[in-house]
């Protein structure tokens, strides 16, 4: 993917992703004030997961709007951690905003999310069952294979792991039943946002947002997304000038969707955030691939392939990002 410098690249590393804190907390919050008033909502309505994402758009929330017109929501099901619920309802008391827990697991339950999902999956390991665990994992672009192959992996009532190659109609039928889970959470903030009044807050970074990493009508749903322009890395950065528990910001980034323990970079991403970002930021501004490769401790040859990833990344998940399309342009609606 060789890309052509386009700036002086020199003193690139990860400094350059340095963002001052003030400035861009007022420029957020001046920003949510304005497309509150634009929507004619009072307020704003999250999932507070107890990571730093939702953590960091709490705090910009109440700062645009004060603690009363903010309402989260805990929404774990029969997979979570625990420990996310714990760390939520911390960072709901730090910040003095109501909040409430909802379980979707019986809803899941219901609608045949985990039922669905195991039968894909006893497609490979028919003993898969009671006290079983599992995850998907994704192959590490840094290996070179060229295209991204997703893995199952179980873990047996005897706590032995087991990893396996996925055909494409198990990979997409334990994706389709797991998604559920978000667009089952989207359904529970549009309700709280429609009885209150109030607009539902995304809470991507630009990492995730540019790659694709959410659920179409799912987390992907919302009606402002305010943290969707920062590397990851910067939303670190924030969460700690706007006071997040440093509990919270110690965390690792996990996805917290699947029964088996799961960081991000091992489900989607090729790399730590931080080298991600570098990355990301190196190929989005066009610097050389050597001024890369240095500041994220990588080789030429590993940014060029973390690059494909992305650029692969971006195809594949392109429809992410679009609404519903029309034969015709309705102009009397058009944006």
């Amino acid at each position: 993917m060789n890309i052509r410098p386009t700036q002086d690249t020199a003193a690139f590393s990860a400094e350059t992703l340095d963002i001052d804190h003030a400035a861009e907390t007022d420029r957020i919050v001046a920003g949510l004030r304005e497309q509150l008033r634009g929507m004619k909502k009072r307020g704003l309505v999250l999932g507070l997961s107890g990571g730093i994402d939702s953590s960091v758009s709490v705090a910009l929330a109440v700062r645009a709007v004060g603690a009363k017109n903010v309402f989260c929501l805990f929404m774990p099901e029969n997979d979570s951690d625990p420990e996310s619920l714990r760390l939520g309802r911390l960072v709901a008391e730090t910040f003095g905003v109501d909040a409430v827990v909802e379980d979707i697991g019986p809803i899941l339950q219901a609608m045949g999310c985990y039922e669905r999902r195991d039968a894909f999956i006893r497609q490979l390991v028919p003993a898969y069952g009671e006290g079983w665990a599992s995850k998907i994992v994704i192959a590490n672009a840094l290996e070179g294979e060229g295209y991204n192959i997703s893995s199952l992996v179980v873990q047996d009532p005897q706590g032995k792991q087991t990893k396996l190659r996925m055909p494409p109609p198990v990979y997409l039928g334990i994706v389709a039943a797991t998604n559920m889970k978000q667009r089952t959470r989207k359904q529970i903030e549009y309700y709280h946002a429609d009885r209150l009044n109030f607009a539902v807050l995304g809470t991507p970074n630009r990492l995730e947002y540019d790659q694709g990493f959410f659920v179409k009508n799912g987390d992907g749903a919302a009606d402002v997304k305010p943290i969707a322009h920062l590397y990851k890395s910067q939303v670190y950065a924030l969460a700690a000038s706007l006071g997040i528990p440093e509990e919270i910001r110690r965390r690792p980034p996990t996805t917290d969707t699947y029964s088996l323990e799961q960081t991000q970079e091992e489900f989607y991403f090729s790399l730590p955030y931080d080298r991600m970002d570098l990355c990301l930021y190196g190929l989005n501004n066009g610097l050389a691939i050597e001024a890369v490769a240095q500041a994220a401790g990588l080789t030429a040859t590993q940014v060029d392939r973390v690059w494909a990833d992305i650029a692969a990344k971006r195809k594949a998940t392109r429809y992410l990002h679009l609404g519903p399309r029309l034969v015709q342009t309705v102009e009397e609606i058009a944006d």
